[in-house]
């Protein structure tokens, strides 16, 4: 190699400048990689140098660096209105439960049945979502709710995603019942729980809320949407493993649809109509379980 070397090229990322030299090589242009702690340098004999320098120009605006794509502004939602609804509604119906109003045995008339469901009676996929079996059973589905519920009522406001949460666990429910046996019987918000979850996975994923420039970055929140159902709802001799499941991926499939509206999702009265349809649509099941 001649001793008069000229240097072209300088990067402090190796890859770039191996990317140059097989250009020169290609060129049949000799060249010689000079690494040291900061850097690494391309450097060509002084006669080829003029040559080297604007195959590599020709080279760079044929090749412009990939930028990344700008991520979309994130707009946060309150979050208090839905968390107090889903507090209140499962705490009053799990109170009234325990009374047995209007002689009727709640836990009979709003579990899910699969047998019933089958039937015709689709207000138990809702009800059941209000109906636990115990202290222990209500105080894990409040604080898995109110975590989960409170990340997308940031994201999409209460009355959507509260909406859409009860709608996607009613669907997980329906769906679970069609793939058991017909005897299958459950109650617990837990549904709702997974299906707030698969939600937030959807609406970021989709959304694209996070980096995309590395497929971990892309897959990223699938990946944590997934293992938090696995460590979080996979747990227990009587979970109810298929309805966690079916809750994830109906609010996943129900998060990503809603990205259509990320736009609209700033208008308070949508968020007032959507909140009130959630409560409705409680309200109404329970109203058609007791009759």
């Amino acid at each position: 190699m001649n001793d008069d070397m000229r240097m072209v090229y300088e990067s402090r990322n190796r890859a770039e400048c191996s990317d140059r030299a097989l250009v020169l090589a290609a060129l049949q242009i000799p060249f010689q990689i000079v690494d040291d702690v900061a850097s690494c340098v391309l450097v060509v004999p002084a006669e080829y140098s003029a040559r080297a320098m604007e195959q590599l120009i020709q080279y760079d605006n044929e090749n412009p660096p990939l930028r990344a794509p700008d991520l979309k502004p994130l707009v946060h939602h309150s979050a208090l209105a839905g968390l107090i609804g889903y507090v209140l509604i499962i705490c009053v119906v799990a109170v009234i439960a325990d009374f047995v109003p209007w002689g009727r045995d709640w836990y009979v008339a709003g579990r899910v049945d699969g047998a019933l469901i089958r039937a015709g009676e689709w207000w138990r996929t809702i009800t059941a979502l209000t109906l636990h079996s115990g202290l222990q059973h209500l105080s894990g589905n409040l604080v898995f709710g109110i975590m989960f519920g409170l990340f997308a009522g940031r994201l999409l406001g209460s009355g959507v995603a509260w909406l859409a949460i009860v709608v996607a666990a009613a669907t997980g429910n329906a769906l679970n019942t069609l793939l058991l046996d017909s005897a299958h019987r459950a109650i617990g918000a837990s549904t709702a729980v997974f299906a707030a979850l698969g939600l937030v996975t959807g609406f970021v994923w989709r959304g694209k809320l996070m980096a995309q420039d590395r497929w971990p970055y892309r897959l990223g929140p699938i990946v944590g949407g997934f293992a938090l159902l696995m460590y979080t709802g996979t747990g227990g001799e009587n979970t109810d493993i298929g309805a966690h499941l079916m809750g994830f991926l109906c609010g996943l499939a129900a998060g990503m649809l809603l990205t259509a509206a990320r736009d609209h999702l700033a208008s308070r009265r949508l968020q007032l109509v959507c909140g009130f349809g959630a409560i409705a649509l409680i309200g109404g099941a329970w109203l058609v379980a007791i009759r």
